[in-house]
């Protein structure tokens, strides 16, 4: 009689077998399942966290926020595949056939919408909370950096998915952005050519944008996502600290489950709760159909695009479009390369001086910004002042390096009023700037009016 059992395992008991390896003493079938499950779990979280981590007011639950969004995306625009077209004969119907058509389309399209604003708002968020809490110092560098390449991402996962409605808005905003890339030296014309599939957006270019939107952006974000969060895990969930604590903080170590794991899960139920409800009575934009004919007045771009077109308005199309965000993209990649003076991971805006040079910075921002926009409007005119200069020089080069020395001594003014160090004084000039793009973003948005003349909201609006 062979020594092997004749009798195989039953399949389901084999497929755990094949997921469960280690070698542990599983009393039942419930028990196999739930350690099972567990490993799935842990698969993208430590075994035990910091208790101290787990305060909602250190992490905001913007990273588990971010994925929460993603796979709602993922499920929503599967099933908007089922009902559109990539055609421009087709495309605008689809999106009045949701409407009435098809049932719950309106709402799967009005989810699918506003959970991808959202991402955005979300993502920045979340970069914004791991730089004020020194959660880019080393050995999180590299860390930071694919968040800034998912940041990019995500923006141009929605700036592809603007243009599938094929609306007036989505067409001439797509228009608009698009039109940034040709602006780069030596390879923008062809690179715009080669994304819009030829001089101008077209059938082709809702083609592209369609196989961009669906197939190859998710992709790059679902690798690069598994990534960061593997060196999340790797790297270790940075302790919060209080301003007054020096040195590593040793806490008390929970298992993530059911710790950490029970507080995504209520937090993920609120606000999807919350999603569900705002897309329920907001509906996503739809104008008229797209007509190649008739721009709008004014023809703006997707809002997440609207500060670089804000720049376009003050500077030469190079240095808006190009020099000032490469600057600012650059920046931000170097920053956690930098050497730091003092030990602030885990401390909010690093010290109680570094959070009053962050009001100060935030509030002469909201101040500087909107001054130096209207005044740009109404007084300065560098080219008619600088007749024989290019353009590129008088309208570009000079203003940016009258901004940029502005931009060194207030640092260095901040930094001799407060008697600071240097990581203090990059986070101000860190705050300065983000506050002063977001700025440029609401003055674009919504005090931007026909003609892109400067206008009150409430006449923006009639």
């Amino acid at each position: 009689m062979s020594a092997i059992d004749p009798r195989p395992e039953p399949i389901p008991q084999r497929i755990a077998d094949s997921i469960n390896r280690d070698e542990l003493p599983l009393i039942d079938d419930r028990s196999r399942l739930k350690y099972v499950m567990n490993n799935l779990i842990l698969h993208i979280h430590p075994s035990r966290v910091n208790k101290e981590s787990l305060k909602f007011t250190y992490t905001w639950g913007l990273g588990g926020l971010s994925i929460l969004l993603l796979t709602v995306l993922v499920g929503t625009g599967i099933m908007l595949m089922f009902a559109y077209t990539p055609s421009p004969a087709t495309a605008y119907n689809d999106m009045l056939r949701l409407q009435t058509g098809v049932n719950y389309g309106q709402f799967v399209r009005n989810l699918h919408h506003w959970s991808g604003n959202l991402l955005v708002v979300v993502t920045f968020l979340h970069m914004l909370r791991v730089f004020f809490t020194g959660g880019l110092r080393p050995p999180r560098e590299f860390n930071w950096v694919l968040g800034v390449v998912l940041l990019l991402l995500v923006v141009l996962a929605n700036f592809t998915g603007y243009l599938l409605p094929w609306d007036q808005l989505a067409y001439w905003a797509v228009t608009v952005g698009s039109s940034l890339l040709s602006y780069i030296p030596l390879i923008g014309e062809p690179l715009a050519r080669f994304i819009l599939g030829g001089p101008e957006v077209s059938g082709a270019t809702l083609t592209n944008f369609y196989g961009l939107h669906v197939a190859i952006i998710p992709m790059l974000i679902f690798f690069i996502a598994s990534f960061h969060i593997w060196r999340v895990r790797k790297d270790g969930l940075t302790v919060p600290r209080d301003v007054e604590t020096e040195g590593p903080v040793k806490t008390e170590k929970v298992p993530t489950l059911p710790h950490l794991v029970s507080i995504e899960f209520v937090f993920a139920l609120v606000m999807l709760a919350l999603l569900v409800a705002w897309a329920a009575f907001v509906n996503a934009p739809l104008e008229a159909a797209a007509d190649p004919n008739h721009s709008p007045n004014p023809a703006k771009a997707a809002w997440y695009l609207m500060g670089v077109q804000e720049l376009l308005l003050h500077f030469h199309p190079v240095v808006g479009a190009i020099v000032i965000p490469a600057l600012g993209l650059g920046a931000l990649i170097g920053f956690p390369y930098l050497r730091f003076d003092s030990d602030s991971e885990g401390v909010w805006f690093r010290s109680r001086k570094g959070r009053r040079m962050a009001w100060f910075a935030a509030v002469t921002a909201l101040i500087v910004t909107p001054a130096l926009v209207i005044l740009d409007e109404v007084a300065l005119d560098f080219p008619a002042l600088l007749p024989t200069l290019p353009t590129l020089v008088s309208n570009g080069l000079l203003p940016l390096m009258i901004l940029l020395l502005g931009f060194l001594l207030y640092g260095a003014a901040v930094k001799a009023v407060f008697q600071a160090n240097r990581d203090e004084t990059r986070q101000a000039l860190f705050v300065l700037l983000v506050v002063g793009f977001v700025v440029l973003t609401v003055i674009g948005v919504a005090f931007r009016g026909e003609g892109m003349a400067l206008m009150w909201p409430w006449e923006v609006m009639a």
